[in-house]
């Protein structure tokens, strides 16, 4: 049983689901660490693909459980899977959950500002195809997404429990985050999947203004007026997300996106940091 969804670093027609659970899940760490090792040559579909089938060719597996999620994360459908049908049923569930999943409105942005990332809302701590980022050090590698320049994020999920896989895709993170940290746990899920990169800690500072001044002055412009900016909770979470102004005129004619509230103006605390605009 799992959800089929997107995965998070590498595209096919099989990506994350009951075959992939079958792969990697049912093999535990070790099944784990092989497949993404012959992933490296092979392609993480293709070892998906043929481990599943040995699995399947056993026996022991009647059947699976196939879960889809809309944009929101509600449940959209569920739907039962023999094993004599399996795979090929769930390539067609896939392609429908990638027409449901939420993407950024606009097609470029300067500072994207992410409160939070954690093993509970990624594996990779943040969506990669969702900030446009790939697992060894690939900037803007998804066509589909949105260029993004920098990323700051804020802090750690709670229910990651420490574990900051995926640290390595930010430019800069606060001080809050890396207090959290449970180096351990992350050394493990990067040296598991092979991507060590994901573990790389990025600058750091103790206060949000500097994190944002930061990525702020690095994005190659001069006036700060013209530096896009969009603030998200994090990347399962984009119904709602504070923008620029001057971001607003970027998004495509057509789009589904309401102006929810009022212009507001960035705001720090005493300590330097935001306040907070959720």
């Amino acid at each position: 049983m799992n959800r089929i969804k997107w995965h998070t670093s590498f595209d096919g027609a099989l990506e994350s689901g009951v075959t992939k659970m079958m792969a990697i899940g049912l093999g535990k760490i070790d099944g784990a660490r092989v497949c993404h090792a012959h992933a490296r040559k092979l392609g993480m579909e293709a070892v998906i693909r043929s481990v599943g089938e040995h699995v399947l060719a056993t026996g022991k597996v009647i059947g699976g459980l196939g879960i889809l999620e809309d944009a929101y994360h509600d449940t959209a459908k569920v739907a039962v899977l023999s094993a004599a049908s399996m795979i090929r049923c769930e390539e067609e569930l896939l392609r429908l959950a990638k027409t449901w999943m939420a993407r950024l409105p606009f097609p470029a942005v300067d500072v994207l500002i992410v409160d939070e990332m954690g093993k509970n809302i990624s594996g990779t701590g943040v969506d990669l195809k969702i900030v446009n980022r790939g697992v060894i050090n690939m900037f803007n590698p998804w066509p589909d997404a949105p260029r993004v320049e920098r990323i700051f994020v804020r802090d750690l999920s709670t229910l990651s429990y420490g574990n900051g896989n995926g640290v390595g895709v930010a430019d800069v993170i606060h001080d809050r985050l890396l207090k959290k940290f449970d180096y351990k746990a992350g050394m493990v899920n990067a040296v598991t999947s092979g991507s060590l990169s994901l573990m790389r800690v990025p600058l750091h500072f103790p206060s949000d203004r500097e994190c944002f001044d930061v990525v702020a002055n690095s994005v190659g412009k001069f006036n700060p007026e013209d530096i896009t900016v969009a603030w998200i909770r994090n990347t399962l979470e984009l119904g709602s997300m504070a923008v620029s102004r001057n971001l607003l005129a970027t998004i495509p004619a057509g789009s589904d996106v309401e102006i929810a509230g009022p212009e507001r103006q960035l705001e720090y605390d005493a300590a330097g940091d935001f306040v907070n605009s959720w």
